[in-house]
């Protein structure tokens, strides 16, 4: 069994599921939202050291809010008991494989045309966009900049979030978006894609050419941010993510882990098999075993693009939701 907490950069990434969770968070304690303002002024003159403009900061800190519910999250992410069985149903319901089936047919021609450039299938950049916000449907309603300031102002990871503000202001002043229209999660991810101001700034792109990095509204800037995300940090379009297998009944799971890595071959002969019960593929290339529960629960050889996949969110509950979308939208083509 896994204890799962429902945080965007943690672990389960259903974000409606997390806010319908948050309702029963208790209110922010030990934290007096009397200093908060005080504490605003401070941020504007680290945001001019920073090098942003007067006009950025006064528009992004016209009417700051403290978000106490900000706070309840942070502190009491609602914790409950789980397995891979119970998460899947939820994070990849049917409905969801079909909704994502007539998104990519919607947007086929984008999509494919983005995952030719950025070497990226594009079932993954669906897969990847139906798991953080249900294609865009929810993407959280928080505004950002006041997000960050009241996760800053807490102060147990006041260098983190006050970073965070700092490039969610850069966004501001390159003009990408108006503060009062830069919304997210409680934790300050922004848009279809779900980036924190960081990744925006590193990954996000401006492929609909209009001069402005839209990943809350504009379709192929969604898209393409999380294709060049994925690109960037080593997505290989020759492979999958993995497969789910069995193991004999004696197996020695001290070599499960993504930091051992065995050539198919290697993994054959130590008695892995397909799910099926059949021989792995005779191919030469390297996978890790990863057992999210344990092993009477379901077990994966990992290929390379489960790494890069854990780059965006280091959960391997994360990584099969994804994978395990991804491969029933190709079926149901």
């Amino acid at each position: 069994m896994r204890t799962v907490w429902l945080a965007r950069f943690t672990y389960l990434p259903i974000i409606a599921l997390a806010s319908a969770l948050m309702l029963a968070v208790p209110s922010a304690h030990a934290v007096d939202p009397d200093g908060f303002p005080a504490y605003i002024e401070t941020l504007k003159d680290a945001a001019r050291e920073h090098g942003i403009s007067e006009d950025a900061i006064e528009r992004a800190f016209a009417d700051p809010q403290f978000y106490a519910r900000a706070v309840s999250a942070d502190r009491n992410q609602p914790e409950f008991t789980i397995t891979l069985d119970t998460y899947l149903p939820r994070a990849v319901p049917d409905w969801k494989v079909q909704q994502g089936i007539r998104k990519y047919e919607e947007h086929r021609e984008l999509l494919e045309e983005i995952g030719e450039k950025y070497g990226v299938q594009p079932r993954f950049i669906v897969a990847l966009w139906g798991i953080e916000t249900n294609y865009g449907g929810y993407t959280g309603n928080f505004r950002v900049i006041s997000a960050l300031a009241t996760l800053a102002y807490e102060g147990r990871r006041e260098a983190f979030f006050k970073r965070q503000l700092m490039q969610a202001l850069e966004i501001i002043d390159a003009g990408h978006i108006e503060p009062e229209q830069m919304r997210g999660s409680w934790a300050g991810a922004m848009g279809q894609t779900q980036f924190m101001p960081s990744s925006f700034l590193s990954y996000a792109i401006d492929y609909d050419g209009d001069g402005k990095i839209d990943i809350w509204n504009s379709f192929p800037d969604v898209f393409a941010s999380a294709a060049n995300y994925l690109s960037q940090v080593g997505w290989d379009d020759s492979k999958t993510w993995g497969r789910q297998v069995r193991l004999p009944a004696d197996f020695d799971t001290s070599v499960a882990g993504l930091t051992t890595k065995k050539k198919l071959s290697e993994w054959q002969a130590l008695g892995v098999r397909r799910y099926d019960g059949s021989d792995l593929p005779i191919r030469d290339i390297e996978a890790s075993l990863i057992i999210p529960d344990d092993k009477t629960g379901r077990i994966f050889l990992a290929y390379h693009n489960w790494d890069v996949l854990m780059r965006w969110n280091r959960s391997n509950y994360f990584v099969v939701a994804v994978g395990h979308l991804a491969d029933r939208i190709q079926m149901g083509r």
